[in-house]
């Protein structure tokens, strides 16, 4: 397993620091002066394919965030000036970072209404794919919803459950959480099912999969499904999460976890694509195009 020493040692090396004072919190000041016009049009391609392909397929609450931010479509955003919006509406700000940071630093930021995003833009040739989130995932695919008061009260509440859940060993359970809900959570709609998760509203495949696809299952949200229950990081999804309202994912993680953690330990984690009793199925996949890869 690559240690955070060593992720650092990358970023050095790729230019991501270089020249950059790397805080104590592991933010850096946005570095707006080294964006290349390269960097815009990549932010630009990717908003454009996005933001088209999405209508019908995003949830509401999406959308009015993306309004309200004013997000620049033609050039990577400066996060200073979308500071200014979120703050005004829920308290939340954006920081820069130069890619991944540990743990307990992310859960902090998050306790404290702080995005660490990356600043970076991916290449041209990782235009449909990278395994790093870049700035273009991190903040057209999370901000957005940080306007919204529940979801910005989710985050919050989640970072100071991380900060907990560290403490207690628990943090692969809190992970799987994160990545079936703000990741990769669909949401039932009056009109149908609909995208809320950043990691899908950032991939143009992965939009059109979550939905249409006959392959995936989509199960109904269930705090203690969703943490015995492993994950893809190398394949879309075989499973999502489908919650009802965020009010209903605010409530359902509100109480205090030790006792679940602590009832969950003797229990079997279950496999990215299985389905178990008691499952409320929306939909059972046809299993087509699985890899055989491990699931984490």
């Amino acid at each position: 397993m690559i240690t955070m020493t060593e992720k650092l040692r990358e970023q050095f090396d790729a230019g991501l620091l270089s020249g950059q004072e790397l805080r104590d919190d592991f933010t850096i000041a946005q570095p707006v002066h080294r964006y290349t016009e390269t960097d815009h049009a990549m932010w630009r391609t990717l908003y454009e394919r996005q933001a088209t392909m999405l209508k019908g397929r995003v949830c509401n609450e999406f959308l009015e965030g993306l309004e309200t931010l004013g997000m620049d479509k033609h050039r990577v955003p400066d996060f200073e000036a979308l500071n200014e919006r979120l703050m005004r509406a829920t308290g939340w700000q954006v920081v820069a970072v130069p890619g991944l940071v540990p743990d307990q630093v992310f859960f902090e930021h998050l306790a404290n209404r702080r995005f660490p995003a990356s600043w970076w833009m991916r290449k041209p040739e990782q235009l449909d794919y990278l395994q790093e989130p870049d700035c273009f995932h991190d903040v057209f695919g999370h901000v957005p919803l940080l306007i919204n008061p529940v979801f910005a009260d989710y985050m919050e509440a989640y970072g100071k459950g991380g900060l907990k859940a560290h403490g207690l060993g628990a943090l692969d359970m809190l992970a799987r959480l994160y990545w079936y809900t703000v990741e990769f959570g669909l949401m039932r709609t009056p009109e149908g099912l609909r995208i809320y998760g950043a990691g899908i509203l950032s991939s143009q495949g992965e939009s059109i999969y979550s939905l249409d696809a006959a392959s995936p299952n989509r199960i109904g949200f269930d705090v203690r499904r969703i943490m015995r229950t492993r994950y893809r990081i190398d394949t879309f999804q075989k499973t999502y999460f489908v919650i009802d309202s965020f009010e209903q994912l605010f409530d359902a993680t509100g109480p205090d976890f030790t006792p679940l953690y602590d009832a969950l330990r003797d229990q079997p984690t279950l496999g990215a694509g299985d389905i178990a009793a008691g499952d409320r199925v929306i939909h059972t996949g046809t299993r087509e195009g699985w890899g055989d890869s491990e699931d984490i």
